[in-house]
């Protein structure tokens, strides 16, 4: 639902009623992830996407059907071949989906909601547990809790599960992560079986490329493609500029390792060194390979990596911190041009982070998808 904020968030500020569908959980090769939604209001608009197509049709009716009863439903879709016209996943996959009608007559969750879009479409961290499967009266019950730990909501008259999905859920947005949590009614495993859907939304990660050159450029608008809050920095100021780089978030004028050192960044962020010059290189590696942060990539031919490699050693950086360091940097398309070269090195940052091989598809049995949202769902109090 969070990833249709915006316009949910117009459609209360506009009084509209609608029903959101929400991607539960999946199994196979299912287009979407959990928290991927469509949405459909009163006069049949609607925005989003649960499926990329397949069921589309499908769950559009029953948005429309929750809208008329004001009814929950959760509804499971896998592949069918039995009939032509039947509504299935083409791509084999399994999908559950939570219709949630939000009317002006439930006032309750379109406030409770209306909190949650509001937050999310003002830039703020936040997240929203709600009850997928459980007890008919906790079915549908939300909380939204934001990132400083505070909350809204509950689930009416069970303060201990409050607590722990709250505690829960807080620390699933401080991770960025959207998924399902198994939980007794109680807030353990005490009391019937419930499941609870937690999505996340956070600001967008951060790709910070080091070096204003013509393949800087081409990255910062694939850094953008995919949603990557992108900052340009270089200590010369004939070019970092805006004219240079127009579709860059911020523009930065300094040494590189400055920058690094004063800037946040967290556990998405991705650095990218393009400027192979090891004036600027060394003492920037230095400090990027001692930070959490998820890719550190640097440009340059095999002789440079190997002498780059060498002047960081003579610095103090160890084998195990040169470890993380991809370099050369990008994956091996046989790229030339600038946007061929930023092509290569998104797809090295993807495959880093949904844990992919960078191989061809084509031939392999390997699973298309890596994500960590197909793993079994978390289960409170369990031994770990």
């Amino acid at each position: 639902m969070l990833d249709i904020a915006d316009e949910l968030h117009r459609w209360v500020e506009q009084g509209r009623d609608f029903a959101v569908a929400t991607v539960v959980a999946v199994g196979g090769s299912a287009p979407r992830q959990p928290g991927a939604a469509l949405a459909v209001d009163a006069e049949g608009t609607a925005v989003g996407s649960v499926s990329g197509g397949c069921v589309e049709g499908a769950v559009y009716e029953l948005c429309r059907q929750a809208l008329e009863d004001g009814g929950t439903v959760l509804e499971r879709f896998g592949y069918s071949d039995d009939d032509a016209f039947a509504v299935g996943l083409t791509c084999g996959g399994v999908i559950d989906i939570l219709v949630t009608p939000v009317r002006a007559r439930d006032t309750a969750r379109r406030a409770l909601f209306a909190t949650a879009l509001a937050a999310v479409a003002d830039g703020e961290a936040a997240a929203v547990a709600r009850v997928v499967s459980g007890p008919a009266d906790l079915t549908g019950r939300a909380i939204v809790v934001r990132s400083d730990g505070s909350h809204e909501g509950g689930f009416g008259g069970h303060p201990e599960l409050d607590r722990t999905v709250v505690a829960e859920t807080a620390a699933q947005l401080d991770a960025g992560r959207t998924g399902v949590l198994e939980i007794g009614e109680q807030g353990s495993r005490c009391g019937a079986p419930l499941t609870v859907l937690v999505e996340s939304s956070v600001p967008p990660p951060r790709m910070i490329v080091f070096g204003a050159i013509d393949f800087a450029s081409a990255l910062v608008r694939v850094g953008a493609f995919l949603g990557y809050r992108v900052t340009v920095c270089d200590a010369r100021p004939v070019f970092a500029t805006r004219a240079r780089f127009p579709d860059a978030d911020e523009i930065v004028v300094d040494w590189p390792h400055r920058y690094l050192e004063r800037t946040d960044v967290d556990a998405r962020t991705v650095l990218c060194v393009l400027t192979h010059d090891a004036k600027f290189d060394v003492p920037l590696l230095r400090l990027a390979l001692r930070l959490p942060v998820a890719y550190v990539g640097a440009m340059g031919s095999r002789r440079t990596h190997l002498d780059r490699n060498e002047r960081l050693r003579e610095v103090g950086v160890t084998e195990l911190e040169l470890a993380r360091l991809r370099s050369p940097i990008g994956l091996d398309l046989g790229a030339r041009t600038p946007e061929e070269t930023a092509l290569s090195i998104a797809a090295e940052i993807v495959a880093n982070r949904r844990g992919g091989s960078g191989t061809s598809l084509t031939g392999a049995h390997t699973p298309i998808h890596h994500d960590p949202a197909g793993a079994p769902a978390r289960r409170i109090g369990s031994v770990a």
